[in-house]
């Protein structure tokens, strides 16, 4: 198949995305992104049924929608989630998904850390005795300790679910604060366990040792709400729960009571179930919940990485190649069967 051939559709892209970094690798193809914001499916359909790769900016891509993009050959995702993307109904037309993960390791990682520490230091509240001129009232407060517990994040247990690339490079900041790392995923042998340097347990068992629980779990039908009632039963009343993964991975009602009944000690939450939360969650006015708005992967340099990536991963396929951060290989041989002139087989 020739360039002049090829369509990439850009669906509902922001008004003021240029693509100059997807076009790195797709100029020399002769191809372009073209635009599309449909006001409903019926309309992505009519626009997609023919392309060859069909980019999702903030759009949610059906089972119906995707059963009806006859030519596509991938759908990338343009961040780690892809549960924007029914993954079932990709596999049954043959189209591979990708993400682009390697991108946000180290920026979600280090968001993640700050949440931590932000939580464990009560850097809300502090900041907040400063700026509303309450300084010596914060003083009055933190001494005696007991009416502020401050807890010393170096030498505590953190708990890792699971253990994918972010939660390793969390494992590598929690040894640099003389941390024990402990994670739980029945996907990662032991041997990885080991390289890292982390001591694999059971869910309840890193909800029961860890001081601090880091979750950052891609949501599917098998992780959705995977952490509720019985984990934070579980864990310490001193403990504090981390999340950058997905809302909907969390049983939002459970952490909210786990909270006001002092079950645990605080969160630091990048997610939510709802994104934007409702005014009225109870998690947007609880002195102990330190929030950031679904930012964890935002970096100048990420947002440009990630862009050239998915230029890279689009190029590839147009070329009949396997791309970089396939996340549904099961349907590479159906797809290289499809795909993938005779010759480079």
């Amino acid at each position: 198949m020739t360039a002049r051939h090829w369509k990439v559709l850009a669906v509902n892209p922001h008004p003021e995305a240029t693509f100059e970094h997807e076009h790195e690798a797709l100029g020399p193809l002769g191809v372009e992104l073209q635009r599309i914001t449909p006001r409903d499916d019926a309309e992505l359909i009519a626009a997609a049924r023919d392309a060859d790769v069909v980019v999702a900016m903030r759009y949610r891509l059906r089972p119906d929608v995707i059963a009806r993009l006859d030519r596509c050959r991938l759908l990338p995702s343009g961040g780690i989630g892809v549960d924007h993307i029914d993954l079932p109904a990709a596999a049954a037309k043959g189209i591979l998904v990708t993400n682009m993960a390697d991108t946000f390791v180290e920026e979600v990682a280090n968001h993640a850390w700050m949440l931590l520490l932000m939580a464990a230091r009560h850097g809300v509240w502090l900041h907040e005795m400063v700026v509303t001129n309450r300084w010596r009232e914060g003083q009055d407060q933190i001494y005696p300790i007991l009416r502020k517990p401050m807890p010393r994040v170096t030498g505590q247990v953190l708990g890792l679910v699971p253990f994918g690339r972010i939660p390793r490079a969390m494992a590598k900041r929690g040894h640099g604060f003389g941390m024990t790392c402990i994670a739980y995923d029945p996907y990662v042998s032991a041997e990885v366990f080991a390289e890292h340097g982390v001591e694999s347990a059971s869910l309840d068992e890193v909800c029961r040792r860890a001081d601090i629980v880091s979750c950052h779990l891609p949501h599917s039908p098998e992780t959705h709400r995977m952490i509720g009632e019985a984990q934070f039963a579980a864990m310490k009343p001193s403990a504090l729960f981390i999340s950058t993964g997905r809302g909907k991975v969390v049983d939002e009602a459970a952490l909210i009571r786990a909270l006001r009944e002092k079950r645990i000690a605080g969160a630091g939450l990048d997610v939510l179930e709802d994104e934007p939360p409702d005014p009225s969650n109870p998690l947007l006015s609880m002195p102990n919940v330190t929030l950031s708005p679904h930012m964890a992967s935002a970096s100048d340099v990420g947002a440009v990485e990630r862009r050239r990536l998915m230029g890279r991963q689009i190029a590839a396929v147009l070329q009949g190649q396997v791309p970089i951060g396939v996340v549904n290989p099961a349907v590479l041989p159906s797809w290289q069967e499809r795909w993938t002139p005779v010759g480079a087989r």
